[in-house]
């Protein structure tokens, strides 16, 4: 492997960018990385870099133009005909800027199915809203998504809109014998519930490079009034924070070829990151299908995510998947009464499916700003967009028009990554190992705290800042992590404004 030392003179309004690197193949130095400010006295040295992945793995182009410089309409985060120009608490409830009567009328429609409260039992007043339970989290979809975003729990409460996923078995894909493959807290009346369970953690303190000091809390679950006995022995758990619900339609509309072109799980091109695909078997058993949606990818489709949700979340059958979650040893959830066969049926889940494809993606905030400029550009010299992919271009057979040949950007490349030990949660999904995550698209991520009053970040909401979450990254992501970790408060400042404008 040879060995040099790489002089790349660039002119552009950051100065001249001068690059000291051992390798080409296995990537920059990121902290061997100078920015001058001087513009004048740059040689013509840019031959010296000839090879196209030493500029790539700098994310510079042929042309000299560096990525994190500002383009136009960037601003537009879901497109042209995607974008919301809503920013405050209901800034995730919006549909798209100038849509059709049509489409409004699907989203209404569908947000009513979203948003109003299930009952327990059979009802023959309300019989479309019957059926809720045995087992459940809330009532409605709204319950857990407040505002389409993230309802958090205080600290020490029970987890009631964050989930807990169970397993068995060696990778923990089998359901737990009792309690199936998800925790529910709570149950119709006559029905024992499941129990309770809680998050606390321990706290542990780290060092920016500058001398700074920074705390870190990682969570552990406590089960507790469990109502159906022990769980198995060797069971595995994952806690799963509530996502926003926004852009999701623009993301089952990009192609999968597009997905799967930036795929590298044996890292060839030797910069450290191997995205890959999660695959789900298909409900018949019949074939895989691409993942998309979900923290580690495993829902393929808008209509599977919303029928799981309905039978894990509320308790509601529907056509794909028509069981109650009863156990064998849970009789009085077998024996409760229900709400029809199935309790949602095919034309809601439709309903809901084409709202959740409408709901629009907020517009970007100050996005040419010289200061959110900067954090973008530590943004992408910290390598943060190799895995969360600035741009995606939807295709053009989507089922909406609006959704059609969008450029989007939603920062992910809807791939897995290993995230490290420090973020595994021990249990598989699907082809996703236990330390592998999808990448969470950034858009939105800014205005968590607009929505629903504060914001949690990663998986399980164990960081309560954007700097937290940056400095839990390890795996793939580790060098962006140290990156971030060498930056001075002011740059760190400046690369974490860049992520709120998103």
């Amino acid at each position: 492997m040879r060995v040099f030392l790489l002089v790349l003179a660039v002119f552009s309004s950051y100065g001249c960018v001068f690059v000291k690197a051992n390798t080409c193949s296995t990537g920059i130095g990121l902290s061997n990385i100078d920015n001058l400010t001087s513009e004048f006295g740059c040689p013509n040295e840019k031959h010296l870099c000839k090879d196209g992945n030493c500029l790539a793995l700098l994310g510079l182009s042929q042309s000299g133009k560096f990525p994190w410089d500002y383009e136009e309409g960037e601003e537009l985060s879901g497109g042209k005909a995607m974008t919301s120009f809503v920013t405050d608490a209901r800034a995730f409830l919006q549909f798209g800027k100038n849509s059709p009567l049509t489409t409004i009328s699907d989203f209404t429609v569908g947000q009513s199915v979203f948003e109003v409260p299930w009952n327990p039992g059979f009802s023959s007043t309300l019989p479309d809203r019957d059926g809720l339970g045995p087992f459940f989290h809330t009532n409605s979809c709204l319950g857990c998504h407040v505002g389409n975003g993230r309802a958090v729990e205080d600290d020490g409460e029970p987890l009631v809109f964050t989930l807990v996923r169970l397993g068995v078995g060696s990778k923990g894909n089998d359901p737990e014998p009792v309690y199936g493959s998800q925790f529910q807290p709570n149950s119709v009346a006559g029905v024992t519930k499941e129990g309770t369970v809680h998050l606390e953690y321990d706290t542990f303190s780290g060092t920016f490079q500058d001398g700074s000091l920074y705390t870190l809390r990682k969570p552990s679950l406590v089960f507790s009034e469990l109502g159906y006995g022990p769980f198995a022995s060797g069971h595995k758990t994952s806690v799963r924070l509530t996502q926003q619900v926004i852009g999701l339609g623009l993301l089952e509309a990009v192609p999968e070829e597009s997905i799967l072109s930036q795929s590298d799980p044996m890292d060839l091109d030797g910069d450290g990151i191997s995205g890959r695909p999660n695959y789900l078997w298909d409900l018949t058993g019949s074939g895989k299908s691409l993942g998309r949606f979900g923290w580690k990818a495993n829902a393929p489709s808008l209509k599977r995510q919303n029928s799981a949700a309905f039978s894990g979340d509320i308790g509601i059958t529907s056509p794909m998947f028509s069981q109650e979650n009863c156990s064998s040893t849970q009789s009085l959830c077998s024996s409760a009464t229900g709400g029809g066969d199935p309790e949602v049926p095919e034309e809601k889940i439709a309903a809901i499916t084409k709202y959740m494809q409408l709901v629009a993606v907020p517009v970007r905030r100050n996005a040419s700003l010289a200061v959110i400029l900067s954090g973008k550009k530590h943004f992408f010299l910290a390598g943060c967009n190799k895995c969360h992919t600035e741009k995606l271009v939807t295709s053009s057979n989507a089922s909406f028009p609006q959704l059609s040949n969008q450029t989007i950007r939603p920062y992910t490349d809807l791939l897995l990554h290993d995230m490290g030990e420090d973020l595994s949660d021990g249990k598989a999904d699907g082809e996703a190992s236990e330390r592998e995550w999808r990448t969470a698209p950034l858009w939105g991520i800014g205005l968590f705290g607009a929505v629903n009053g504060r914001a949690r970040f990663l998986h399980d909401g164990r960081a309560k800042t954007l700097d937290e979450a940056i400095l839990w990254h390890g795996g793939e992501a580790e060098k962006s992590k140290n990156y971030f970790k060498a930056l001075n408060v002011s740059d760190r400042a400046s690369m974490i404004r860049f992520l709120l404008s998103l």
